[in-house]
């Protein structure tokens, strides 16, 4: 988003589990003039669930109500930025309704290869979905999952707080039935929008491998592979992650 100052400001859409809470160590690191707002969508972390938002367009469509909720508080309309599922609802949003957005940031994005990738496929069922939500969540685990998801490291009590999320995200498993590859290769490509499609080098959760499969989306973006970062560097690299996202939100602007 820009202002007669030339201020900017993005807004970060979470991945599954958690909420906006996952950008607060970033947003207080966003350099002078750029601000981060994450809000929080209905069913995830503490969020009640809405029984409304049946599908994954109802779900971007309560973000662009975010959006424009952003939009009229500041004059201007904001750039975009999705990680994870959070990058998947992005994406549909911004390929409906691109005249809502500035500029579109999809870090590690969910949609490709998903009828081929192993831990998609594992979660076609309830039963599964359930367990893994527990699984993550228990504190007997958190140790194992500390070294598999954080191998850069974050402080304890905000690593709690994320594993936490998962205890009561409602829509967890919900996701696995809205993402899947017939709602992404129905996707008409986003046009007249910038995009970058952002990864970090070591991401274990969602390889960048993908990165090609998500261009067919978003023709003309701009690959950025961040070398050091793993799937959670807002958590791991909050300083870092905040003037990147700031420098790729003003190189948008720019275009």
């Amino acid at each position: 988003m820009t202002t007669s100052q030339g201020a900017v400001t993005v807004l970060a859409v979470h991945g599954n589990g958690g909420g906006g809470e996952r950008f607060a160590r970033c947003a207080a690191h966003m350099p002078e003039g750029t601000r981060l707002v994450a809000p929080t969508l209905p069913g995830f972390a503490a969020r009640p669930r809405d029984p409304a938002l049946r599908t994954l367009a109802d779900y971007a469509d309560r973000l662009a109500e975010e959006v424009r909720a952003v939009t009229r508080a500041e004059g201007a309309t904001p750039v975009l930025l999705g990680h994870g599922i959070g990058g998947s609802i992005a994406l549909d949003l911004v390929s409906r309704h691109p005249e809502l957005v500035a500029g579109l940031v999809l870090h590690a994005p969910v949609g490709a290869h998903l009828d081929t990738r192993l831990f998609p496929r594992l979660m076609t069922t309830r039963p599964a979905r359930a367990v893994v939500r527990r699984a993550i969540s228990s504190r007997l685990l958190r140790p194992v999952w500390r070294r598999l998801f954080f191998p850069y490291g974050a402080p304890r009590p905000v690593l709690e707080e994320f594993f936490e999320a998962y205890r009561t995200c409602a829509v967890f498993g919900d996701m696995f039935d809205l993402i899947t590859s017939s709602w992404f290769d129905g996707l008409s490509p986003v046009r007249g929008v910038p995009v970058v499609v952002l990864w970090g080098a070591d991401d274990r959760v969602l390889r960048r491998g993908q990165a090609d499969a998500v261009g067919e989306k978003v023709p003309g973006a701009e690959v950025v592979v961040r070398e050091g970062w793993d799937h959670f560097p807002m958590i791991e690299q909050p300083e870092e992650y905040a003037v990147a996202i700031a420098t790729i939100a003003r190189d948008l602007l720019a275009r």
